[in-house]
């Protein structure tokens, strides 16, 4: 961890914030408001939580540009919890070391590699593999042949990234993940058997996209499955073959994406959603966590339950549900009246 010191007035310009106290007020780290301590910063995201300040120990605090006097000084913002996230990134930002590559790393033939390259021993590189500058690969991936990876991308213990993918720049992909593996086709006979379906296409990932551990990102049947710029999924997500994800859409724990659906940019998919094959997503979609959507949805939908339908009409669907045993009940009462 680096550390390294910044006046508020400092942090505050970074986060179009505003200084109330002193400006000149150094700190060195950012912590949440229980393990905050003196010469840190500590963020509180409501105006109605302040009293969670109580006791705390930070030398300053974000919080609303609605919230008034405090007893220490303090960055008023419009979203504590953005300028929260930029500063930490600060704090904690190293620079890159280029420490070549290991001696128990295997680098294949005609390959390209900047002088700006880290990696790692037991990683394997295939042949004409390219990265850019500032690349970083932990110990243990394997990279195919004929991969392109751009400038910053950090891929992370044991990621496995298939013959001829396209990785971008500034991607970040954690331990375990792999990109490009096979999608799963079958085409079955007469006898029942299951004939494998050859997957010849490949994996786009563009700028700016964050892969959490263990994902599966599978290869295009023909043609490529794509995540596009800024798109956020996290651990445990199976993306099929010749799946779309627009810009910034974010994609929760074992979310899993059927073959060919196409999702528009900011969708949010919460954890365990399931999603049919061959569907549309609008953009700015939502789907609430373990519903299953089977058909295609409007741009600006919510939708929840299985099957998915308008969040609200699942809602009251849910508390009706919940009254079937009390409804049963009074309907075998009058049935039992009129019987009489």
């Amino acid at each position: 961890m680096v550390n390294k010191g910044a006046t508020l007035a400092a942090l505050a310009a970074m986060v179009d914030g505003e200084v109330c106290g002193d400006p000149h007020t150094v700190v060195h780290a950012l912590a949440d408001i229980d393990g905050a301590d003196a010469g840190e910063i500590t963020f509180v995201v409501k105006t109605a939580k302040l009293g969670l300040l109580d006791g705390c120990r930070a030398t300053a605090v974000i919080v609303p540009r609605d919230a008034g006097d405090l007893d220490r000084p303090s960055i008023k913002v419009r979203d504590p919890y953005l300028a929260g996230a930029l500063i930490q990134q600060y704090f904690l930002a190293a620079p890159f070391v280029a420490t070549g590559v290991h001696p128990r790393a295997h680098v294949g033939d005609a390959c390209v590699l900047s002088d700006q390259v880290s990696i790692g021993p037991l990683a394997v590189l295939g042949s004409r593999v390219r990265l850019g500058e500032r690349v970083v690969i932990h110990p243990g991936v394997v990279i195919g042949d004929d991969v392109v990876i751009g400038d910053d991308t950090v891929l992370h213990a044991n990621v496995s990234i298939r013959v001829g993918c396209r990785i971008g720049a500034r991607v970040i992909i954690h331990d375990g993940a792999v990109v490009g593996s096979d999608g799963f086709g079958y085409a079955t006979d007469a006898r029942g058997n299951h004939v494998k379906r050859l997957h010849v296409g490949t994996v786009r990932i563009d700028d700016d996209v964050e892969i959490g551990a263990n994902v599966c990102i599978d290869r295009g049947t023909f043609g490529a499955t794509w995540l596009k710029r800024g798109v956020k999924v996290d651990n445990l997500v199976q993306i099929a073959h010749n799946v779309v994800i627009g810009e910034n859409a974010i994609v929760v724990a074992q979310v899993g994406i059927a073959g060919s659906s196409e999702l528009g940019r900011n969708v949010v998919l919460g954890g365990q959603v399931a999603i049919s094959g061959h569907l549309k997503l609008g953009d700015r979609v939502m789907v609430a966590g373990k519903s299953a959507v089977h058909d295609s949805q409007a741009e600006g939908a919510v939708v929840s339950g299985i099957p998915a339908i308008q969040h609200r009409v699942w809602m009251r669907s849910v508390a009706a549900f919940a009254k079937l045993p009390e409804l049963l009940k009074r309907v075998r009462s009058l049935e039992k009246k009129i019987g009489e």
